[in-house]
């Protein structure tokens, strides 16, 4: 399969919301609800929502591409986090988080989550980045699988609001070795 990665820009905010559209729901534990799934698309994954994003310049967002179709995404955001539990649990400054990265269901295990990854972590090395951390459901042990193997190790926990539940996530961090930082 012939995966491309690219920065994604203003002209892909429909494709990324659809795609997210179509990816946050399958990450969710199985107990919430459509109503609150729907709700969290509605706030936070809209072209509209897309559109800020990519125009903040502490993010950033690639797109996979196969075949001329987006195929998944991710959302780099740089710099301190706000949540003291996170603030709490990181090992390594300055960071960066991996807020966002999800594939098409008829493109998991192609290759596709990988060449995201890549290209994610190389940009938070590019900006300063010493470590990347990010949120990870404590349900979702697919998801939670492929960050292992990418190199993350659970470093905290924190809490994930998803319609009028709080949610439970491991906090993962994956810190790059002193000869792969960006002076």
């Amino acid at each position: 399969m012939n995966v491309t990665i690219r920065r994604a820009s203003v002209a892909d905010s429909a494709a990324l919301a659809a795609v997210a559209a179509a990816t946050f729901p399958l990450a969710c534990p199985p107990h919430t609800t459509d109503e609150a799934k729907a709700a969290f698309i509605a706030a936070h994954l809209t072209p509209a929502r897309f559109d800020e994003y990519l125009a903040d310049p502490a993010r950033v967002l690639f797109l996979a591409d196969v075949a001329g179709v987006a195929a998944g995404y991710t959302m780099l955001i740089v710099g301190e986090p706000s949540d003291p539990d996170v603030t709490a649990a990181l090992t390594v400054r300055p960071t960066a988080e991996l807020s966002k990265c999800y594939v098409m269901p008829g493109h998991h295990g192609a290759g596709v989550a990988s060449a995201l990854m890549t290209r994610t972590l190389e940009a938070a090395r590019e900006r300063g980045a010493a470590a990347v951390w990010l949120g990870v459901n404590e349900e979702n042990a697919r998801a939670q699988g492929f960050y292992e193997k990418s190199g993350f190790a659970k470093v905290g926990r924190k809490r994930f609001l998803v319609g009028d539940r709080w949610e439970e996530d491991f906090v993962m961090e994956r810190v790059f070795p002193v000869s792969l930082r960006t002076p």
